[in-house]
């Protein structure tokens, strides 16, 4: 939801705002109130830089709570063998996930990107999950890249993909063409970032990126691909009154291989 105004009475327990200069009210404890609240949440938590202010055991991870949550959400649910992520950064996210697959028991991360900053990769080479991460560094939609990825799985191995790397739309069609076929049946691959989408006229945001976002790349993928489906994976535990998962920066995001 791309707001134009929002004002928050909690006095009276009153949410009114204005989308496309329609004017909406809704409550506060209902699902629509909370949707508006966090579509405003997630504007100021952007030009604030609210994603630079976490790390996961030591290591920056420069991504919401919400979705770091929920991805976990999706690896325990899939249990895969490899975890491909395209952007590296600090490399907390690929810490992140190899930490889970460790408690898990099972599975790999594979991290790529086309600058591997020697202080980011000193610091994820010694830090004591690294055991389970492989570095590639190349433009993760380049063929020589993805064969070197490709030669790190075997056929039998369950996969999931999430893709952070660069997130204009050519480039996000590129990697879900490429790094799909990698994905298992039943499993996901992840266009990350599609908050852009909704960011025309915040700091740092371009004035392309209403649709050169990764939102935009899956919707055509998976319109083009019929093993796949745009499909927020269900909610696994929910005793509260949301049922909507809007307080993320990846909406549009999770695809799953129905075939």
């Amino acid at each position: 939801m791309k707001l134009d105004k929002i004002e928050v009475d909690f006095k009276n327990g009153l949410v009114n705002y204005e989308v496309n200069s329609e004017k909406y009210s809704a409550t506060v404890n209902s699902n629509e109130g909370f949707n508006a609240i966090a579509s405003a949440m997630l504007r100021t938590g952007w030009d604030n830089k609210y994603v630079y202010s976490f790390t996961w055991l030591g290591r920056p991870i420069i991504q919401l709570p919400d979705d770091m949550i929920r991805i976990q959400e999706v690896i325990y649910k899939v249990k895969p063998d490899v975890i491909v992520e395209t952007g590296v950064a600090h490399g907390g996210s690929l810490i992140y996930y190899a930490s889970i697959l460790k408690a898990m028991g099972k599975g790999r991360v594979i991290g790529i990107d086309i600058e591997i900053r020697p202080h980011n990769r000193v610091a994820i080479e010694e830090h004591r999950m690294f055991d389970a991460i492989t570095l590639i560094e190349g433009d993760s939609a380049a063929e020589q890249t993805i064969e070197q990825v490709k030669a790190q799985i075997k056929e039998s191995e369950k996969v999931v993909v999430f893709l952070d790397a660069r997130h204009t739309k050519e480039h996000v069609l590129k990697e879900l063409e490429a790094y799909s076929e990698l994905v298992s049946p039943d499993s996901y691959i992840v266009a990350m970032d599609g908050i852009m989408r909704d960011l025309e006229g915040a700091p740092r945001a371009d004035d392309d990126w209403s649709w050169n976002n990764p939102c935009e790349a899956a919707l055509e993928f998976t319109e083009k691909n019929s093993n796949f489906k745009l499909e927020e994976p269900g909610i696994p535990f929910n005793e509260g009154n949301i049922s909507d998962r809007v307080l993320t920066y990846w909406p549009s995001a999770y695809i799953r291989r129905v075939i």
